[in-house]
């Protein structure tokens, strides 16, 4: 799951050098990106179909996915101190294409706005069996956070400042309580509780965890001073939070031999765990539909010139995710993760590819960085990147064998590679580039 800022007027501007901050604080934000419910979540799902030593290597390798693709991505956001939605325009996508990768990502915000008000959903009826049926609860908590986000979006800040410590500290009582009472010998080495899921499998599954916040890892790490402070706060932020959190969901299936969520938490710590998981997945679900909204409204905006109302683009989202919620997406939370597994990768392969090797439009953003400014135009849409990306993609998805989002991952550069080679990474149309003035950039 990511999280993605409001689009403004400042994300017209390169970060300026003063602008630059230290590592270790962004770490601590790539660390609290990851260390939260739905980590818990994948944890679990991995620990009730494997064995914990299988479940760690499937982290291991996940972890080690993900952390390249974000340093790589992350080195040139570094480089170029621009946000991904600005850096896609120049490297493979052109406009349109980049309103493409906002529009999927906030697709997949939608679905784990309909996981997470599932779980909420659930949480609720254990508090209060049999007030309401599940699908109920899930229909209500979506259509209450949509009306928060609609209509009182800010009012919300405060709660994460509250959720997220107590989530940390739920995670640490849960163990601490379940461990007490089981041998830890025993639950490192017994077998998965539930149907088996292979290590390739599972590989696939973290790295679809995070795999929408390592393509727009640009985000954070255009305000990183150098390539080492990228490295740094990539290693430190991911690699705890993955392991800390998703280890810790693994040991709590096995000891509760279930991955049901709830369930785990009730058999650990009980009806304040509960009360936690409510209120941290309310937080955490504002952010998903908001940002779900802002790149729907921006894809159609940029795409067909039409100017979606925001309010009535989340009232919309917010239904369509509590929908969602109601009819069992829960249910098809592997399924799902595997889907963003070899969905985003090719995102990554073709920025990478376009920027240090085919270098189409890397000349305008060598230019253009020297003077601090944008380059002065950006083609409207490429569309080898297109084809490129929806062949990586299906192609990731059907083969069974290997690592899919590796797979999907160098299939894509490889393709992006050979049609520049071919001469056909070429931009139809062109658009100019709104800067922001002098005063904006400043204030960024």
């Amino acid at each position: 799951m990511a999280r993605i800022a409001p689009h403004d007027d400042f994300a017209l501007s390169r970060v300026t050098p003063e602008a630059r901050k230290p590592w270790f604080g962004i770490a601590v934000q790539r660390f609290g990106q990851v260390s939260a419910l739905s980590q818990f979540l994948l944890g679990a799902t991995l620990g009730y179909g494997m064995t914990f030593g299988d479940a760690a290597l499937a982290f291991l390798l996940g972890s080690v996915i993900l952390e390249v693709i974000m340093c790589i991505v992350g080195f040139i956001g570094q480089r170029e101190g621009l946000n991904t939605a600005l850096l896609a325009r120049w490297t493979g996508f052109g406009e349109i294409g980049a309103a493409l990768v906002g529009l999927a990502i906030g697709i997949s915000l939608i679905g784990w706005f309909g996981i997470q008000s599932a779980i909420s959903a659930q949480s609720l009826d254990a508090l209060m069996p049999g007030v309401l049926p599940t699908w109920l609860w899930s229909l209500l908590f979506g259509l209450a956070v949509t009306a928060i986000v609609a209509f009182g979006f800010l009012g919300m800040q405060w709660l994460a400042n509250i959720t997220v410590p107590l989530f940390l500290v739920l995670v640490g009582w849960s163990v601490i309580s379940e461990l007490s009472r089981h041998d830890l010998g025993t639950l490192l080495t017994s077998p998965a509780p539930g149907p088996h899921i292979s290590v390739w499998a599972g590989t696939g599954i973290v790295a679809g965890g995070l795999i929408v916040g390592a393509i727009i890892t640009g985000d954070m790490t255009r305000f990183n001073r150098s390539r080492a402070d990228v490295i740094k706060q990539t290693v430190v932020g991911v690699t705890l939070g993955e392991f800390v959190i998703g280890l810790a969901g693994v040991l709590l299936a096995h000891a509760a031999r279930s991955g049901d969520i709830v369930a785990i938490v009730t058999s650990s710590v009980g009806l304040v765990g509960l009360i936690i998981v409510i209120t941290g997945t309310l937080k955490i679900n504002d952010w998903n539909l908001y940002s779900s909204a802002l790149g729907l409204v921006n894809f159609v905006s940029t795409t067909f010139g039409k100017n979606l109302h925001r309010v009535t683009t989340t009232i919309v989202l917010g239904i369509v995710g509590s929908v969602l919620a109601a009819a069992g997406i829960l249910g098809q939370f592997t399924q799902f993760l595997i889907v963003l597994s070899v969905a985003f990768p090719p995102i990554a392969g073709i920025m990478v590819a376009e920027y240090f090797i085919v270098r189409r439009w890397r000349g305008e953003l060598d230019a253009s960085r020297e003077e601090g400014v944008l380059p002065a135009s950006a083609p409207r849409i490429v569309p080898a990147t297109i084809v490129v990306w929806l062949v990586s993609s299906l192609v990731g998805y059907f083969v069974t064998w290997g690592i899919p989002s590796l797979i999907s991952l160098f299939l894509s550069m490889v393709l992006y590679i050979a049609a520049g080679k071919l001469g056909l990474v070429r931009g139809v149309g062109a658009v100019p580039t709104r800067q922001a003035d002098p005063a904006e950039a400043a204030a960024a």
